[in-house]
């Protein structure tokens, strides 16, 4: 039997900045989810650096100061990689790679690298490799300067081609192929979008690792990838879905994120088309984290990238066993009360009551609250289907309070 060995992580630090967009409190959060990216990916934090700038540095995105301490950290302690929380410019990531001498990667590089880690089917490859070299294109370093030359030979006799260059065409080449392959999915995947006929479409919509897959796991009786990681899934998965006697198709979809690269989203296109082509979406946000609605402010933005805001949407928030209200000492003068004390009940008092009932607390894990979603799905997908088939709906009966109904 063979005997299982612990994978090194690879050790990292974590390089973050506190700008008037962007103050302390806010950097943090950014520097917890970065770490909790370079766990998915592989990788130990073992320190962050963070450093009050108005601006980025042009150079090297931080200070000189800041960067000889990081550089110092750095060679003491054999770090191998070192992660910025903000894109780099390829001039900074050139210029702080001369001066740590070691792996620089940036919040999108590292994203890419996951979503690279995660892809299983050949489209999800294809998409995530055409990010990467869209990534990589002006990245590209004039590695091999000894071949620098003109070419010689009949009908050669031009200003020749640098190997930087050859690279660059090499990488556009690919990226034109590869765009041609997804274009090829996309017709094969639209024809299999037509082919579902008419059935009501619901797709489950929210930030990475906030219970999507696990919901669509209880929803459909089907067994999805569901992890503690983020970005679990990549590849969207389609089940057909019977509430009561009323079949409709439930999307799984990719996790979104903040600061989430251009590069993906413009990939990821045909793979949002499950979102775009929706009757409803099922906005599932996870109530326990801390920044829940920073969290659904990101979701939205990246819904009205691609024109999908506007569709009708359940607000389901999940894991409410999670769930924890801060305690407040209401004696207690100095203290502020703030929203980390709230109760779910007080939530639902605040903006969340002008979403009237197209709201859901539930628990997917433990099961929590499914017979009120059940029904809540049910009422929203039946009235999509009768302004669909009005000569039917007599085979879908509404149903009250104290109706029960199976899935």
């Amino acid at each position: 039997m063979i005997e299982k060995k612990d994978i090194a992580l690879e050790k990292a630090v974590l390089i973050g900045i506190i700008t008037q967009d962007q103050d302390e409190e806010t950097s943090k959060e950014y520097l917890d989810e970065l770490e909790f990216l370079t766990y998915t990916a592989g990788g130990e934090v073992v320190k962050r650096f963070t450093q009050k700038m108005t601006v980025p540095n042009p150079k090297t995105f931080i200070g000189t100061g800041k960067m000889a301490e990081v550089n110092e950290f750095v060679q003491e302690n054999e770090i191998g990689t070192v992660i910025f929380d903000d894109e780099l410019s390829p001039a900074q990531e050139r210029n702080i790679s001369k001066i740590l001498n070691c792996k620089i990667l940036d919040r999108t590089n590292l994203i890419l690298d996951i979503f690279a880690q995660r892809a299983q089917t050949s489209y999800a490859r294809t998409q995530v490799e055409l990010a990467q070299c869209e990534y990589l294109l002006p990245r590209l370093k004039g590695m091999w300067t000894h071949l620098e030359r003109q070419k010689g030979g009949i009908g050669m006799r031009g200003p020749g081609e640098t190997e930087i260059e050859t690279d660059r065409r090499i990488v556009r080449d690919k990226i034109a192929l590869l765009k041609s392959k997804i274009k090829t999915i996309d017709k094969q995947m639209a024809v299999q979008r037509g082919n579902r006929g008419k059935l009501v479409r619901v797709a489950l919509v929210g930030y990475t690792n906030v219970g999507k897959s696990t919901l669509m796991n209880v929803i459909s009786k089907s067994e999805v990838f569901a992890e503690n990681k983020l970005f679990a899934t990549l590849d969207t998965t389609v089940r057909k879905v019977v509430i009561g006697n009323l079949p409709f198709l439930v999307s799984d979809t990719v996790g979104f994120i903040r600061k989430l690269p251009t590069q993906l989203v413009e990939s990821f296109k045909s793979t949002l088309d499950e979102v775009r082509e929706a009757d409803l979406l099922l906005h599932v946000v996870d109530i326990s984290h801390s920044n829940f609605e920073e969290h659904i402010d990101s979701v939205n933005q990246i819904l009205d990238e691609i024109d999908s805001k506007d569709k009708p949407t359940i607000m389901v928030f999940n894991k409410i066993d999670a769930y924890e209200a801060v305690p407040f000492d209401e004696e207690d003068l100095i203290i502020e009360r703030t929203k980390a004390n709230y109760t779910i009940e007080e939530w639902q008092k605040t903006w969340m009551a002008k979403l009237g009932d197209n709201v859901l607390f539930i628990s997917a894990i433990n099961k929590e609250n499914m017979e009120e979603f059940r029904k809540r799905v049910y009422k929203e997908v039946r009235e999509i289907h009768i302004t669909r088939f009005p000569y039917n709906n007599f085979l879908y009966p509404d149903i009250d309070e104290d109706s029960n109904i199976t899935i």
